[in-house]
Order: C-alpha cells, then sequence, then structure tokens
C-alpha cells in the first residue's frame, strides 16, 4: 500500500462498498473532479489492485442454502498428486473457494450446495472421482453471521 495515497485509498473502499458507483459519485464522494477520479481508478485497475467487478449474488435465492466448509488430506504429499487435485478441483462449480491450508488438512474448500441429499452425491460422484483424496472432513453451516468480500484497508 506504499504506492497509495489517501485518494486512492479512498477511491478502493467506495468500489469495494458498491462497483456500481458512477465516476461522477465517486467524485462528489472524494472532492475531486470526474477527470482525475476516472484516471485513477484506471491506474488502480492496471496495476492490480482492482482485479475485477463482480455480482454478488444470493445463493438462497439460487438454491444454494446449504453451505460447507470441506478439509481435505490428500493421499500422499508429491507434485503430481497435488497438480491433480487443482486440476480436479477448479472444474467443479459446487466449489467457490479452495485454499491450500497448514495443519492437520491440505485443503479447505468452500462448498455450495441445495442440500443434505446434494451434500452427499457431491462427495460421493464429485470429491468421490479424485484420485488424490486421502480424507475429507465436513463443518456445515448452521447460521451465516458475518460475510464480506471487503479487504480491510
Amino acid at each position: 500500500m506504499k504506492d497509495l495515497d489517501t485518494t486512492d485509498v479512498a477511491i478502493l473502499k467506495l468500489l469495494q462498498n458498491n462497483s456500481n458507483i458512477t465516476t461522477k459519485e465517486l467524485s462528489e464522494r472524494i472532492h475531486l473532479s470526474p477527470t482525475p477520479i476516472y484516471e485513477r481508478v484506471r491506474k488502480l485497475e492496471r496495476e492490480g489492485y482492482i482485479k475485477k467487478y463482480a455480482a454478488i449474488l444470493d445463493a438462497s435465492k439460487l438454491n444454494r442454502e446449504l453451505i460447507v466448509f470441506c478439509n481435505i488430506t490428500l493421499k500422499q504429499h508429491t507434485k503430481e498428486l497435488g497438480k491433480q487435485f487443482v486440476k480436479d478441483i477448479l472444474l467443479i462449480h459446487e466449489v467457490t473457494e479452495c485454499y491450500n491450508i497448514s495443519g492437520d488438512y491440505d485443503f479447505l474448500l468452500k462448498v455450495l450446495v441445495k442440500d443434505m441429499k446434494h451434500y452427499q452425491d457431491f462427495v460421493l460422484n464429485r470429491l468421490g472421482d479424485i484420485q488424490a483424496i486421502g480424507s475429507a472432513h465436513s463443518t456445515f453451516v448452521m447460521g451465516e453471521i458475518k460475510q464480506t468480500y471487503a479487504v480491510p484497508l
């Protein structure tokens, strides 16, 4: 963040909250004319501070109400198995997030499915097809307390 000034940080905060905000609205909120605001946003995009713009969907309205965190242990810790696991996971649309982690498990998956029956099918027919998996441990979300995609600035 050493390359960012307070105006850049203010722009990022506003865009994180609402990526549909117009340049005119940004300029009014930050008290800078639209042209410099536009140039700063483009620079933040070019330099990779802004990766992309996206709509955040309501999973429950789309029949994906069950959130499951699935801890994965690989059969063996080889380069080939690790690469194959990652390749396989990237193809499974129910897996919305995947992290390589330290500790007792190798990976943490966030899975969105309709219900328990669909999760059972996911485990048996999707995860079950991945040869690299040694074990999977599931934790079911009972209630969502806080969800944000914002990076603390």
